[in-house]
């Protein structure tokens, strides 16, 4: 019975990853999108940006800001991210960023197993990498599927989703603020 129901949940799973796989949407759309997302430009200097992580149900259970310092050096980037949650807990992520051929970047990270691979089209930057997240002390390795969306010269939206065996875990939110 146990091997039945292992071999059920595997079945689902891989049915879910597949139908995942088809739908969603394409970088390629954003191709005419204004104003240009120039990620060098954009992503320089200190930005400021608020967040919020939701569950698979939607359910909010973290808010967050971040202070970002972000440098870059010909095609080399750095943006220095200190984060500072509701419930007064802090966290530092450092990006180091590759800008390379026709909008693609590479990224690293500490938290972030391998390496994190995007583009940039029109006004959108996708990317997508397994960051390692720390829970009740044990540390998961999750998908990241994260788009970001510039509206104007200051302000940049971004959401990406986050799952687990091709299941979906949460979402998070963020605006970025550029001044």
């Amino acid at each position: 019975m146990k091997r039945r129901l292992f071999i059920s949940a595997g079945a689902s799973a891989a049915a879910v990853a597949t139908l995942g796989g088809c739908a969603g949407q394409q970088l390629a759309s954003y191709a005419n999108e204004k104003p240009q997302l120039d990620l060098r430009s954009y992503f320089n200097g200190t930005l400021q940006a608020h967040g919020m992580f939701s569950d698979y149900s939607g359910t909010v259970v973290k808010r967050f800001s971040v202070r970002m310092v972000c440098t870059w050096q010909g095609d080399e980037g750095t943006l220095d991210e200190d984060f500072t949650y509701a419930d007064g807990s802090v966290q530092k992520r450092i990006w180091h960023l590759r800008a390379g051929p026709d909008g693609t970047y590479t990224g690293r990270a500490d938290d972030v197993v391998g390496i994190a691979q995007g583009r940039t089209v029109g006004n959108a930057f996708h990317w997508s990498y397994t960051l390692a997240l720390p829970v009740d002390g044990s540390i998961y390795h999750v998908q990241m599927d994260d788009w970001m969306y510039l509206v104007n010269e200051r302000v940049m939206l971004n959401k990406a989703s986050m799952r687990k065996f091709g299941l979906p875990l949460g979402e998070v939110t963020l605006s970025f603020y550029k001044p």
